[in-house]
């Protein structure tokens, strides 16, 4: 539960976690590319398998770099935090005017100037960064858009490193570099109105039942007398908004060959800048937009150093 579709085909971040240390940015987003399986060595030390090689099941996700497009700066009031004010950057994507209407002119050293003056007002700083599709195998222009919070800190220093990523660049490796867990949000798989069977897994009722089979043999009972949420009814499946919390990453790299199979991945392709291979899977279909984010419940006991690949399965998908 729930058990609707998503508002959005993108995930939503509603909550960011509190870091220590400097300033970073505490999200990313990436294109969803497929699975392939790995060997690595456990080490976390409360497992059984300690030490031995295991095998996983691995996800890649294609993470071109992301660029600054712009800053907002929030402030509280009794009914949330408000953005008050913003700052776009001089050269901007040509690829946003697709989704935006561009601003015609944009003096952000004049916007920063008056945030200085009084730092005190600003409860929160967040970067406006958009996606680059064209570097991935997405067959799609229109770059994706989200807000992501600057963590750590002081708010003086959250506005100098405001300042020097505005309009540059950021990688994947930048924000997540020194991170062995991580938040995933996203969308899954659509398969529309599906039965009580599929959808709950209920048993098939006796081939003797006076009316359906593939039902719930009750409704539940005469009081109340309504039909309570749960009591398995068909609806909708799939495409439901998800969050999944601690997934670990094997491997992150600018070289895309090192995970993608021989032929490329099915219904997706190469994999030719930067990567991330996360343990286990991940929820959507292929080339759908996967968001990151600092972990929000962190394991108590996190090893000193990523985890070691023995082996990384590259044979072909298809069977080639």
């Amino acid at each position: 539960m729930p058990r609707g579709r998503a508002s959005s085909i993108n995930g939503r971040i509603r909550f960011w976690p509190k870091v220590e240390g400097n300033p970073t940015l505490l999200g990313f987003a990436g294109y969803k590319a497929g699975s392939i399986h790995a060997f690595y060595l456990e080490d976390r030390a409360g497992s059984p398998y300690f030490g031995k090689e295991i095998f996983t099941s691995a996800t890649v996700l294609d993470v071109p770099p992301m660029i600054a497009c712009a800053v907002r700066f929030y402030k509280d009031t009794d009914r949330g935090l408000k953005s008050f004010t913003e700052s776009w950057a001089k050269e901007l994507p040509k690829d946003l005017a697709r989704i935006l209407t561009l601003p015609k002119e944009s003096k952000p050293e004049e916007t920063f100037v008056e945030i200085e003056k009084n730092p005190n007002s600003i409860s929160e700083i967040r970067v406006v960064l958009c996606s680059q599709p064209r570097l991935t195998e997405v067959p799609k222009n229109s770059p994706d858009i989200m807000e992501v919070k600057i963590g750590g800190g002081a708010v003086k220093e959250q506005i100098e490193f405001a300042k020097r990523v505005l309009g540059k660049s950021v990688k994947f490796s930048e924000v997540f570099g020194n991170r062995q867990y991580m938040d995933v949000i996203g969308v899954t798989k659509g398969k529309g109105w599906q039965g009580v069977v599929k959808r709950y897994g209920v048993k098939i009722l006796s081939r003797k039942n006076r009316k359906n089979r593939r039902d719930v043999a009750t409704l539940g009972p005469w009081t109340p007398a309504h039909v309570i949420y749960t009591v398995p009814r068909s609806g909708q499946m799939g495409y439901f908004h998800r969050t999944e919390y601690n997934k670990r990453i094997l491997k992150m790299g600018s070289d895309g060959s090192e995970v993608t199979p021989k032929g490329g991945f099915t219904h997706y392709g190469l994999v030719k800048g930067d990567y991330v291979l996360l343990r286990g899977s991940v929820s959507g279909p292929v080339k759908r937009l996967i968001r990151f984010r600092y972990p929000a419940r962190k394991p108590k006991a996190i090893p000193s150093a990523p985890p070691k690949l023995t082996n990384i399965n590259l044979e072909s998908i298809q069977g080639k």
